[in-house]
Formats: C-alpha cells, structure tokens, sequence
C-alpha cells in the first residue's frame, strides 16, 4: 500500500505529460477480429470448468502472439505472459470465460443453440452475462500489446478465468483455483485490471466506483421435512411447501424490518424450490436454495445469523423440521482507492472525461474479489447498450444483448492502462 500512496504523490507529474501511444492504426486493425471471436465465442458457449473450446481458442492466439502460454489453470484457464523490453513491475489483466445455462431468445445470427446438462438437466447455454466480451477484449489487448513490446517497462500477465459463475457442486474452481494454482505468482503480480461490460450502460461509457463496488454474495440451500398426506387430508399431514412459503416470507423480514439499508443495500433471493411430484398428494420434504448479498461484512454477519435462527423456528411454529446451510461465493469487490486515483486519467484519456462517470455500489457480485484480496486491484464497467436503445435487456436473462461496438473501448482502456500502470 505504501507503494501506491508514494506513486500517488507522483502520477500527476507523468499524466500532465499527456501520455500519447498512438494506436489508431492498432486499434482500427483490431476490432474486426474482437468482434469475430466475440461472436464466435457466443455461438459455441460452455459452462463454468468446461469452457474447453474456449480455452484452446485463447490459447492458440496467445502462443500465435509470441507469448509464454500455461493451460488447464484451474481446470481450464489460461494465462499468458508478456515481458516488455525493460525490466519493471507485473500487471495482471482479467478476463473471465463462462456462460450460463439459459436458453436464447433472440434472432442474432450468431446466435447459441448449444445445449448441455447442469444440475443433472439438459438446459441451454447461452453467454447472458457477457464474459464472451470479455474474453474477445483481452485476447485484442494481447495482440495489441505483443506488437508493442517496446513500450512495455515490466511485465503483463493476462489471466482467462473459467467458471467466474461458480463451478459446478462438489468442485473447485474460478478466482479462488486460480490463485491456489498460482496465476499471481511467477512472476509475482503487483496489480490486476478487470472490467465488465454492460447491457444498460451506452457504448462509449466507463462507469466505476472507488471502494466497494459489488456485493459480497453467498449461496444458501434449506431442507424442509414435512410429513406426507393425501392431498385431501392435509389435516394428517404435515405440509412442507406450506412451510417452505413461511419461510421465504420471514427471510424477507430480515431485509425490510433488520437491516440497516440506509447504511448499504443487502438482498435474500430464493431462486429454486422444489417439492412434490402429484396435485394431490401433500410431499414429505421441500429444498429451496437461494443467494445472499451484502456491501457490508457486519450486515451480512446479522444476515446469516438470523437466517440460521429463523428457518428452523419456523418450521418448527408449523409442526415440521427444517436446515440451513449458507456457503460463501464471492467477497466485497473492493476498488483500490489509490490504484483508482493512479488510473482514472487513463481512462478519461481514452474515452474522454465526460464518459467516466462515477456510479453507486450494485448488489451484483463477482468473484474477481478474490484477486483483490491478494493485491490491489481495479474493476470498472464498460457501456454495452446501444445508445438511445429502450429495449435493453438485463443480465442473466435469455433476451440479453451487447452492441459490439462497446468492445473497442475495453480494449483501449485495458491497453493504456496497463502501460500507464507500468510506466510509473
């Protein structure tokens, strides 16, 4: 930290000289390609830690550009590293590479038909979060960067992490495999950049926040034993959806009636139930699971004590059992206040400073916070909407759609920022 609060006192002394690079060339030359692989990648998805042709795609492009390339990093990663002509710091560029099983609905011509089983189902699989984006940017800013070496002082390593959406139950993977395997290690990384695009921000339009920026999120799975009656009779029975109801009622009192959400935003969703196989028949038990997120560790303390208390009270009120397991996701993605303050006039160069535009912390949530508790790091969001669109979808849903001319941007901002970074 020292480090960057010394740089600090500094960087206005090396922006003031309007640091210039002067890529149009590279960058014009490069944003067909960006929009090839993104598209590509869109119509060949694959789930977390199975990204398998994604991988080898990134990695063939990587080794094309001279880099020094380590695969099956966490399952399926792929990190590539770039040494400048001048010794100097490590800068870590992110990009993440899986999709989610949901089905497409829209009339794109790269649109996915990929099917794929997930929790034992056959689902679709679709990029609705816009990691194909995000791979396709980064793997831009790598050709950009192996043609410059020159103007390197130090070293870049760009990290391609799979399964950024959680791996499947009962296995490792994302952020967390990543940094247990070593991808900010040899050579040791001093920071790392990552950005996420988004479907209702305009095209042309960077949008951060200093500190904490996106929640903290956990996953928590309930078990409801009830006791099961003909549907007739619920008299002799002792009905778990009835329960399962209650307790998704009383989880919501915690946020409305406890916590303080004036302080900072806290949600509890229950995204799956699942009970009974007949109309007329009372089941014997009921599993929901759900996600918890918070921008505040004492919050999301009070949160999950609660939640432990009340859903076994309440299915006991109602003459059954039930448990609760809470398992943490991500942490509090967390923007380094100084490595912010080093970077923001990269960014204000690159997309002018009326486009960089401070915004307030979301409940979303992202596993890059793993990164960002080994070293400082910096995570903005890149403008996907097509400006003046009213029709923009949100994340995670089936009708989710980029404007591809948002990419370029990403690609710019991730360049110059890295030399920005290592030229200090």
């Amino acid at each position: 930290m020292k480090y960057f609060l010394f740089l600090s006192l500094c960087f206005c002394c090396f922006f003031s000289s309007a640091q210039q690079y002067k890529f149009d060339k590279e960058y014009r030359a490069i944003e067909p390609k960006v929009i090839e692989w993104r598209r590509d990648f869109h119509k060949h998805p694959e789930l977390s830690n199975r990204e398998f042709r994604t991988a080898s795609k990134v990695a063939e492009h990587l080794r094309s550009l001279g880099l020094t390339v380590q695969t099956e990093v966490a399952k399926t990663g792929v990190i590539g590293i770039l040494e400048g002509t001048k010794p100097g710091k490590v800068i870590a560029l992110r990009a993440d590479m899986d999709a989610l099983p949901i089905i497409e609905r829209n009339d794109l011509p790269f649109k996915s038909t990929t099917k794929s089983e997930f929790l034992g189902q056959e689902v679709g699989v679709m990029h609705a979060c816009g990691h194909d984006t995000h791979t396709a940017i980064l793997m831009g800013v790598a050709e950009i960067l192996s043609k410059n070496r020159d103007k390197i002082k130090g070293t870049v390593k760009f990290i391609f992490q799979p399964a950024e959406e959680g791996p499947p139950p009962g296995e490792e993977g994302g952020a967390l495999l990543m940094i247990k395997e070593g991808a900010l290690k040899n050579p040791d990384v001093d920071a790392i950049f990552g950005l996420h695009i988004n479907s209702q921000t305009p095209v042309g339009v960077i949008r951060y926040k200093p500190g904490g920026t996106m929640a903290a999120a956990q996953s928590f799975e309930i078990k409801v034993q009830g006791k099961q009656s003909h549907g007739s009779q619920p008299w002799a029975g002792v009905d778990p959806i009835l329960i399962s109801a209650k307790i998704i009622d009383g989880l919501q009192t915690i946020i409305s009636r406890e916590s303080e959400l004036t302080n900072e935003a806290a949600v509890i969703t229950v995204g799956k139930i699942s009970s009974g196989v007949r109309f007329n028949i009372i089941p014997e038990s009921a599993e929901m699971i759900g996600t918890i997120r918070t921008l505040d560790y004492d919050m999301q303390a009070h949160i999950n004590r609660r939640m432990k208390e009340m859903v076994p009270a309440i299915a006991k009120a109602y003459g059954g059992d039930a448990t609760i397991t809470i398992n943490n996701a991500t942490e509090i993605t967390y923007n380094d206040h100084d490595l912010v303050a080093l970077m923001l006039p990269s960014m204000e160069r690159v997309a002018g400073k009326e486009n960089v535009q401070i915004q307030k912390a979301v409940t979303g949530a992202e596993d890059f916070s793993y990164f960002q508790k080994e070293i400082p790091g910096f995570y903005f969001f890149l403008g996907g909407m097509t400006p003046g669109n009213e029709q923009s979808f949100p994340h995670h849903t089936p009708d989710f759609i980029i404007d591809d001319s948002g990419m370029l941007l990403g690609v710019k901002a991730l360049t110059e920022m890295a030399l920005d970074f290592l030229a200090l």
